[in-house]
């Protein structure tokens, strides 16, 4: 039986890692109490590198209850370790330190755009910081395929975009074979190929879960709707990419943190699981939707926000359409996405 007591989160001052820490102390970042049944009782230890996307002041009042806050040390619960995932040493320094019995590896460059220009930092964090974390885990662990073991679990996060892009109609399955077409995808499509090798070859526990599009408090604003909300308040460009009618799929982040929380207690061991929103929006549909709650939050003219809008040139291998077949998780697993895509727009 998992452990589930000695935690490593990696990646945990980003977007989904934060939001998934504050969701195991039983904070909701949304403000919505559904989105703090976790019950989790055992230590935390955020393992990252502040890179310009992570931001140790998602954490504050975690830090402050349950970290260097906490006034009886010995009931401290939450840990703080910047370290980067490929510096094995300081791996293996965690994994020993804290006795890690549970690693839940957030940590990895996502923007496609940033890929296309320098793939290379995508390659050596996704892959090779990928590849230290099960390599680290299966010598301290002491896994092969002759010591099986159920009570410690590698849980690797990863994307719907490892699928590569859909026509009008379909939906990726666990089964539907990995097309990648940006660096990004292409880097995170090797990384679950590595983990799932680690766990057939060396009997290292797993499971994987590939998301959709999330969105929610502390996302960093590169991606299109922090992005486009900045950018409405302060009067500058909506840069929209081709004709603006690619498809994403959007689940807001307690809901995929959620489901990433019940595979990672009741999952399939050496299973993959996909999580969706069920929620699919053209990139232009979604930013007339913001330009129509912004101008009624802050009063601004509808119309001209709209004339902000400037249309440019796609950029190269951009997929048409994700969307996400997430019907095992719910079967399997009985989780359902609980945020309404209107409420979780009004929680950024």
């Amino acid at each position: 039986m998992r452990k589930l007591q000695n935690i490593m989160i990696t990646g945990g001052c980003g977007f989904i890692g934060s939001n998934f820490i504050h969701y195991l102390f039983g904070h909701s970042t949304s403000g919505n109490e559904a989105f703090t049944d976790s019950n989790f009782s055992g230590k935390v230890i955020n393992v990252d590198s502040l890179t310009y996307a992570g931001n140790a002041e998602n954490l504050k009042d975690i830090d402050e209850a349950f970290g260097n806050g906490c006034q009886d040390k010995s009931k401290q619960r939450y840990f703080f370790e910047q370290v980067d995932i490929c510096d094995r040493k300081e791996i293996e320094r965690v994994m020993s330190q804290y006795d890690i019995d549970t690693i839940i590896h957030f940590a990895a460059e996502s923007h496609v755009d940033r890929s296309i220009l320098g793939p290379e930092t995508f390659l050596k964090t996704n892959i090779m910081g990928t590849y230290t974390l099960l390599d680290v885990a299966k010598n301290y662990w002491k896994c092969s395929l002759d010591n099986i073991r159920d009570d410690v679990l590698f849980h690797h996060i990863s994307t719907d975009e490892v699928y590569g892009s859909l026509g009008e109609t379909g939906y990726f399955m666990e089964t539907t074979a990995y097309d990648p077409r940006s660096p990004y995808s292409a880097s995170k499509a090797s990384s679950d190929h590595i983990v799932m090798a680690y766990h057939h070859t060396y009997g290292l526990p797993i499971t994987l879960s590939n998301c959709t599009n999330n969105y929610g408090p502390y996302q960093f604003p590169e991606k299109l709707i922090p992005l486009m909300v900045l950018n409405m308040k302060e009067d500058k460009a909506l840069p929209v990419y081709g004709d603006g009618k690619n498809i994403r799929d959007w689940i807001y982040v307690e809901d995929h943190n959620r489901a990433v929380w019940q595979i990672v207690k009741n999952g399939k061991t050496g299973d993959k699981y996909n999580i969706g929103g069920e929620n699919e929006w053209t990139n232009i549909q979604l930013i007339d939707r913001l330009i129509e709650i912004v101008t009624n939050l802050t009063g601004k003219s509808e119309a001209k926000i709209r004339n902000t809008i400037k249309y440019i040139k796609d950029r190269p291998g951009h997929d048409k359409r994700y969307a996400i077949d997430c019907s095992k998780i719910k079967t399997e697993l009985e989780w359902e996405r609980m945020m309404s895509f209107e409420e979780g727009l009004l929680c950024i």
